[in-house]
């Protein structure tokens, strides 16, 4: 097998990962852990929408949503997610495809109480992905809430994580003549070995 150097340098991709990231946090004008996250509703029909990655764990990658939302409810559908970051200004992206469980204990209350305080009153007032009559009736349940929850919210029962333990991860990095790297990590479950293979570009 090649041995991998510079960019791809060891053999944990975790820790690449981390690696890359702490290299865009100043490229990047906004929000460097931004994922694609990819999941499919009970018809199989697919969804994408942009979130924010708030740790890179030994083993998995761990983001935040409302549980009554549209996301968490094929999330917890399929058990299965997918993601892709990317960043331009390094030219470079981490893809990630696995299995999925929540995140709903001390980890998910210490995340929430590390938000900003209208971060955590909005979390309590949007009834994310249905309908809403008016930003007018957004900011009223914001004031509601405020008025009723104090100064230190509790995290809500229908807020907290996500936890996705790949089975496949893919780092990419641009090359000259679009002759890019690629190098996937496959295991057969999370608790296996991985395999790593190059990848045509």
């Amino acid at each position: 097998m090649e041995k991998r150097t510079g960019l791809f340098a060891g053999d944990d991709p975790f820790e690449i990962a981390r690696r890359w990231l702490a290299e865009a946090e100043p490229a990047e004008v906004n929000d460097p852990n931004a994922i694609a996250l990819s999941t499919v509703d009970a018809d199989g029909l697919p969804n994408a929408r942009m979130v924010l990655l708030k740790e890179i764990e030994a083993d998995a990658f761990v983001f935040y949503t409302n549980y009554e939302s549209a996301k968490a409810q094929e999330l917890d559908g399929a058990g299965k997610a997918a993601f892709v970051m990317h960043w331009k200004s390094l030219r470079r992206q981490v893809r990630a495809r696995g299995l999925i469980t929540r995140e709903d204990g001390p980890q998910a209350d210490a995340y929430y109480a590390s938000r900003s305080l209208k971060s955590r009153l909005g979390a309590w007032a949007s009834a994310q992905s249905r309908p809403l009559s008016s930003r007018t009736a957004l900011m009223a349940e914001v004031a509601k809430i405020t008025a009723s929850k104090g100064p230190n919210p509790p995290r809500p029962p229908f807020w907290g994580g996500y936890r996705l333990r790949p089975l496949e991860i893919e780092l990419w990095a641009d090359g000259d003549f679009r002759l890019h790297d690629r190098f996937q990590w496959r295991r057969d479950s999370p608790d296996a070995p991985w395999s790593v293979t190059r990848l045509n570009p």
